[in-house]
């Protein structure tokens, strides 16, 4: 019996999907119809993203797994008809894309480079900024974005302090977990990076109470998920001063509508949901690999635990 794969992601990248899935298919010695349009009784594998057009899955009895393109799973574990195991995207071009947007921001930060490019003149006699092994950062999230931005900031010689729900152990980071490390690493966090997924758990984390324990002036990055913030919680620490600047690349409802106050205000850089994207190249070998273990019956990679919600 040949296997059957559907691509149900988004329709306009579907030609760039078609090749590198092909290629990564025949480089693996896979063989295999793929198609944007098969019968769903006679799908074995569905590579999938939400804004893709399916959205029920019941009448998919064959398939072994939905294969995600995105790193974050909340928009398609709470569907009622997705039976199926569900995996997300870890790949190498999503780490190295989130390192690389992550430390460009902390070290406009750190080094206060907003000041020099604005059109007015700089301040000539400023003092200068420290050096990284004097500026603490904080990274709340440990999975493999967090610790990838992690290890390349203590690199940087940044004192990095990292914060997962569960003990874990990084060569070169101070790890904190449970609610009293999460207190230990806001309090010394001069710039505090958001990197943990959108859960019941995690929904507006960095509520009015912890913005107040960071250090005055400290500044919040988030590529992370939008529901990680209390929005308006947020906005009154910019406006008191308590919180200096904040970088934000998602949102609760995106694109951020025009009316936000985020667009205007004078203490918030927005980006478009670009800190990391998926690579057509480097996503295809993962899913190939993970229809490879299906079908030697080994065990699925980046299987999803729907009740912890990632």
């Amino acid at each position: 019996m040949s296997i059957n794969i559907l691509y149900a992601g988004n329709p306009s990248r579907w030609s760039i999907y078609q090749a590198e899935l092909r290629a990564s298919l025949a480089e693996a010695g896979v063989t295999a119809t793929l198609s944007c349009d098969l019968p769903a009784a006679e799908v074995d594998y569905i590579v999938y993203a939400p804004n893709g057009p399916l959205q029920d899955f019941s009448p998919f009895t064959r398939a072994k797994a939905v294969l995600g393109l995105w790193a974050g799973a909340e928009k398609v574990i709470a569907n009622q008809t997705l039976t199926q195991p569900y995996t997300r995207m870890v790949d190498r071009g999503l780490s190295e894309g989130m390192t690389e947007w992550v430390v460009g921001h902390v070290l406009r930060h750190h080094l206060g480079m907003d000041a020099d490019i604005t059109r007015t003149k700089p301040s000539w006699g400023r003092a200068a900024p420290p050096l990284a092994r004097d500026r603490r950062v904080g990274i709340l999230g440990l999975g493999v974005l967090g610790t990838a931005c992690a290890q390349a900031l203590a690199a940087l010689n940044f004192q990095v302090m990292g914060w997962s729900r569960r003990a874990k152990e990084i060569e070169g980071i101070c790890c904190h977990h449970a609610d009293a490390g999460l207190q230990d690493v806001l309090a010394q966090s001069e710039i505090l990076v958001l990197l943990l997924p959108d859960t019941s758990a995690t929904e507006n984390l960095l509520n009015g109470e912890r913005l107040a324990a960071l250090p005055r002036g400290a500044v919040i990055i988030n590529p992370g998920r939008g529901p990680l913030i209390d929005d308006q919680a947020l906005l009154a620490a910019l406006d008191e001063g308590h919180i200096a600047h904040a970088t934000l690349d998602v949102f609760r409802v995106e694109p951020l509508p025009d009316d936000h106050p985020y667009w205007a205000h004078p203490r918030v850089t927005v980006t478009p949901h670009i800190a990391s994207d998926t690579r057509p190249v480097s996503a295809a070998r993962v899913v190939v690999e993970n229809i490879r273990r299906s079908e030697a019956g080994e065990p699925l990679l980046h299987l999803v635990d729907r009740k912890a919600g990632y």
